[in-house]
């Protein structure tokens, strides 16, 4: 990922090492603290390096902290503005999830959404992200998870717990939310070129500051998000994160979709 910012978002990059005091990128697996700033300058990078500009796209949309460069590709917030809230953001999600005394987050596989909502609610926890069909995500207390995916795996799903060092998208992250959103007041927002789709609510986002800091503790309602954006007629799905992920689950989610990652594809600026 440094490799790509340099050459394709050096003023981010001299930006981050300033406002974080050091390389986030040597640091990624440490913290969140260091992977939100990390992971959002990527993609910015990525979206820089596709040529696409804001009028572009037909709609865009991120998961979870993508929602910061999703803002940035239609013009509705500045990247470095956005680079700030970011740094912001990790820095308070590390600090409640210390308060919180830690947590983490759980991946079920083969779950259908019912039954991953009465897991969570046999064992405390929550759900943080419905990704795809068959693909959720659980948030809680460590132990709590540990117990869930026993029982998950006595009913026939694959578990497996996530590297992240706290419960995020659930109500542990509670205590970032009145810092962010004073954060968020300092930060002048624009009406984007093309619609923005939130992950938390799956539906046209019209007042950034609320829905940003209501994500903090919502679920990432990814597949709905992927429905909504196939409802506006996207055909064509660009992954700009680094990495592939996002494109493959627009293709679990959307069928019918072409889903290509940008990092593995240079793109000429065209609708779709």
């Amino acid at each position: 990922m440094r490799d790509l910012v340099a050459e394709h978002a050096p003023d981010l990059l001299a930006q981050c090492l300033e406002l974080i005091g050091e390389d986030p990128f040597e640091r990624v697996d440490d913290s969140t603290r260091f992977a939100q700033p990390a992971i959002f300058c990527a993609s910015v990078a990525g979206w820089r390096r596709s040529g696409l500009s804001p009028g572009d796209p037909v709609a865009v949309a991120g998961h979870s902290l993508g929602e910061f460069a999703a803002l940035v590709a239609v013009g509705a917030v500045y990247d470095h503005d956005a680079l700030r809230l970011v740094v912001t953001r990790g820095h308070l999600m590390a600090q409640a999830g210390e308060r919180a005394g830690g947590g983490t987050m759980l991946a079920l596989l083969g779950a259908s959404a019912d039954s991953a909502r009465h897991l969570a609610a046999d064992h405390g926890v929550v759900v943080a992200n419905d990704n795809a069909p068959g693909q959720i995500v659980l948030s809680g207390a460590g132990n709590a998870l540990t117990a869930a995916a026993r029982q998950a795996r006595e009913d026939g799903l694959r578990a497996m717990k996530l590297g992240v060092a706290g419960a995020f998208h659930s109500p542990a992250m509670a205590g970032a939310v009145p810092e962010f959103e004073s954060a968020l007041r300092q930060v002048e927002f624009r009406a984007p070129a093309a619609p923005v789709i939130s992950c938390a609510t799956a539906a046209r986002m019209t007042t950034p500051r609320r829905d940003l800091a209501a994500a903090l503790t919502h679920p990432v309602r990814w597949a709905e998000t992927m429905r909504t954006l196939a409802a506006l007629d996207v055909r064509r799905f660009a992954d700009a994160g680094p990495g592939s992920v996002l494109a493959k689950l627009a293709r679990r989610n959307v069928p019918s979709a072409d889903a290509v990652a940008l990092a593995d594809l240079a793109l000429e600026p065209a609708r779709g």
